[in-house]
């Protein structure tokens, strides 16, 4: 009997035919294993290991580096260097960060960080970019989307509302994602997403004292969770909530959030603390590469501490001079003026403009100020004769808009 307790467990021979077999204990008492075994399954392992390692490096060479990321948004945005750079390596830092969570659910030694650094987590840095309307915020979010091989969604600040409330709760984000997503909670939980007009949420002093104000403080508060990491409850088809609909659970913890708002009156705040710190010391804005906005402009403007110290990384955007909006017309990969082109030979008509018109286009932008926005809106206008003249200009021809179209002082011209 103790003989056959010495026997292999695996492949049941007797130690006179493999040699000395090793006892352990097991689920069922001492469990016995010869060295040919021992060897084959330590081969086993190390197969394992290498299919989950050959993978987890091959994700880690597609991922985009910083540089990367700023080369695709070049292409789409005209300037805000600063801010480029803070969005880039945020989300790269951020995909990483996926990837290190993923291979820390599994017990294998991490083929980046080794032994020493396996165990430390990587916590997320959320971003708030500020910056005046139209002036590329959103913008930039979506060349974002475009570029990114994860789900990625916007959503409104300003119809949030507190649980409870007429308006969408704060999970309506998720919702959204979810979507992006096409229903894979897998892939939603290592998401982006944008929250626009996030400085519309901001109270006021007299707001947060006096009542109770469900759009406002009541929604900062209740996006505290979310932005840090929690399992929220979201509803598939994002409908009205009852008792019998079932919830996904979507856990935050590696969603990346970016907040971004015009925070207007915000520059005052930081030429005041400036000024008191400093006296005589010239008026700055906030715009430009380094903003100088601090989290107590961020509380003295209305945004609770806690929502503030869970966006760690401020990015500004700045105020579009008369050349960024030249620039804004001709220069990026999607540039207005290059739509309208396209939608002007479907027509058979090639558009064209004048340098001129350019820039008296630029300038009427700049007077509206509006920024960024205000480009489409002038361009339709201009546009709009042409395109209701199909029929009597014939296929073929090539018309130029020229700064006295722009002006409306007269009708385009036919070139060729």
């Amino acid at each position: 009997m103790a003989h056959e307790q010495r026997k292999c467990s695996f492949c049941g021979c007797h130690p006179r035919k493999v040699g000395p077999v090793a006892l352990t204990d097991g689920e069922d008492g001492k469990v016995g294993i010869c060295r040919p075994c021992a060897r084959l399954a330590i081969e086993s392992l190390d197969t394992a290991q290498m299919k989950f390692l050959l993978p987890t490096r091959k994700t880690l060479e597609s991922l985009p580096t910083p540089q990367q990321v700023i080369d695709h948004l070049d292409q789409y945005i005209v300037g805000q260097r600063t801010a480029k750079r803070k969005v880039a390596l945020a989300v790269a830092n951020h995909q990483r960060r996926c990837l290190d969570a993923e291979v820390s659910k599994l017990d294998l030694p991490n083929p980046i960080a080794g032994d020493r650094l396996s165990g430390v987590p990587i916590e997320k840095s959320n971003v708030l970019m500020l910056g005046p309307s139209g002036c590329g915020k959103t913008a930039m979010a979506r060349a974002l989307a475009r570029f990114l091989k994860v789900p990625f969604a916007i959503a409104d600040a300003t119809s949030l509302t507190e649980t409870g409330y007429v308006g969408e709760d704060v999970e309506s984000v998720l919702t959204r994602l979810l979507i992006a997503a096409e229903y894979d909670v897998d892939a939603a939980e290592k998401g982006i997403v944008y929250i626009d007009e996030i400085d519309k949420i901001a109270s006021s002093g007299a707001t947060t004292t006096h009542r109770h104000d469900p759009s406002g403080v009541g929604v900062q508060q209740a996006l505290l969770k979310m932005l840090e990491g929690t399992v929220a409850n979201v509803m598939p088809q994002g409908r009205q909530k009852h008792p019998e609909q079932q919830f996904v659970q979507i856990d935050t913890t590696n969603i990346l959030f970016i907040c971004g708002g015009a925070f207007v009156g915000l520059d005052e705040i930081v030429v005041r603390r400036n000024e008191n710190k400093s006296p005589g010391l010239n008026r700055t804005s906030m715009s430009g590469g380094d903003c100088g906005v601090l989290p107590e402009d961020l509380r003295a403007y209305g945004l609770i501490p806690e929502l503030i110290g869970r966006l760690p990384v401020v990015a500004p955007v700045e105020t579009l001079s008369l050349a960024d909006l030249m620039r804004i017309l001709t220069e990026p990969h999607d540039a207005l003026l290059s739509q309208f082109q396209k939608l002007a030979l479907y027509y058979g008509i090639t558009l064209l403009f004048s340098d001129g018109a350019v820039r008296t286009i630029a300038e009427r932008a700049m007077q509206l100020g509006t920024g960024a926005r205000g480009l489409r809106a002038i361009l339709e206008e201009v546009v709009e004769p042409v395109f209701l003249s199909i029929g009597t200009i014939n296929c073929g021809k090539a018309v130029l808009i020229n700064e006295a179209v722009v002006r409306g002082k007269r009708q385009q011209s036919l070139a060729g």
